[in-house]
């Protein structure tokens, strides 16, 4: 099988602003209103509307379909012994056309237990523009002052209890389960995360969104804020999360090898087979394959690697998206 160029795969009518810098990253026009989201190789559906957000490919069957009638064929035979036909991994886009809401997502035990999920939601970001971000408490909460904030809707005061972090171009930034995030206005980033699309909420005022309803994945807030982390995070703590100006380098901190891969790279490297998404940062890029054939890849261009298109070379400045090692 040969690398695949996917075109954007945006889930309509999303409840936050954004999909501008998005279009103007792949080169594309007309972007439609609240599609602030690229769900790039997606086997993973937004939460209760599958198909949405799955990717499609040329010949029309869903991406999933097709690795789990050949999974060997897709992600190689030491991933499917470890992990079957899961490909352990979701990329994105992702352009906030306005602040998102204070959030945090489960780790894998809480979201096995109590929704039924085959994983967590870590989470990691690629800053593409630069901005503000939101991450982690300032000072410890019990679980009756973090309720408190959601039902009142207090989020001003939460936000000042959280690190505000500038970040730049080129920068990383892991966020683990639980941890309370929000990302600043402005702000382009690609994303690698676990393939779950699991939030819990504790904004929803000035978004499109019933929180009350929506905000606790099913299972009533209580219990679901049992999953966020109400303990303090130093600033050092903080960094530990960041990898500042990425270059020619794995752009995570070791915490987040369990759960996926992201390696920047600025000149050229190569890869081992194996599943992975490409996206160009500055074109040209060329993707050169073990058999001598080559594609020369634009700004903007997501590419799908499959296990059988073998080990390739990455030349010029690119993020290459892979699931954990077996």
């Amino acid at each position: 099988m040969k690398p695949i160029m996917l075109p954007a795969n945006q889930p309509p009518a999303r409840f936050y602003q954004g999909g501008e810098r998005i279009a103007d990253f792949r080169g594309d026009k007309d972007p439609q209103p609240n599609t602030p989201e690229d769900w790039v190789g997606s086997t993973t559906s937004v939460r209760g509307r599958a198909p949405i957000g799955m990717t499609r490919l040329e010949d029309g069957r869903l991406l999933s379909d097709a690795i789990t009638s050949e999974p060997l064929t897709w992600l190689g035979e030491d991933h499917v012994a470890r992990y079957g036909d899961d490909v352990m991994l979701l990329v994105k886009l992702l352009d906030a056309g306005q602040r998102l809401p204070v959030h945090a997502h489960p780790d894998g035990d809480f979201a096995a237990s109590h929704v039924a999920a085959g994983h967590g939601k870590a989470e990691a970001w690629y800053i593409l523009s630069p901005g503000t971000v939101y991450l982690s408490l300032t000072q410890d909460l019990t679980a009756e002052e973090l309720l408190r904030f959601v039902e009142n809707q207090d989020i001003s005061t939460l936000l000042s209890l959280m690190h505000e972090v500038t970040v730049d171009v080129g920068d990383c930034v892991f966020v683990p389960h639980g941890v309370l995030h929000a990302i600043g206005p402005g702000i382009l980033l690609a994303e690698v995360q676990e393939p779950e699309d699991l939030s819990i909420l504790l904004e929803w005022e000035g978004f499109d969104l019933d929180g009350p309803k929506d905000g606790h994945l099913d299972i009533g807030f209580e219990l679901a804020l049992s999953a966020v982390e109400a303990t303090a995070r130093s600033h050092a703590n903080i960094e530990s999360l960041i990898r500042r100006g990425v270059v020619d380098a794995n752009a995570l901190p070791e915490e987040a090898s369990p759960f996926f891969r992201l390696d920047k790279v600025n000149t050229h490297q190569t890869f081992p087979a194996g599943f992975a998404i490409l996206i160009a940062l500055d074109g040209p890029v060329h993707l050169i394959m073990n058999n001598g054939e080559q594609q020369e890849l634009a700004r903007g261009t997501t590419t799908l690697i499959p296990y059988t298109a073998g080990d390739y070379r990455v030349e010029g400045s690119a993020l290459i998206a892979r699931p954990p090692l077996p």
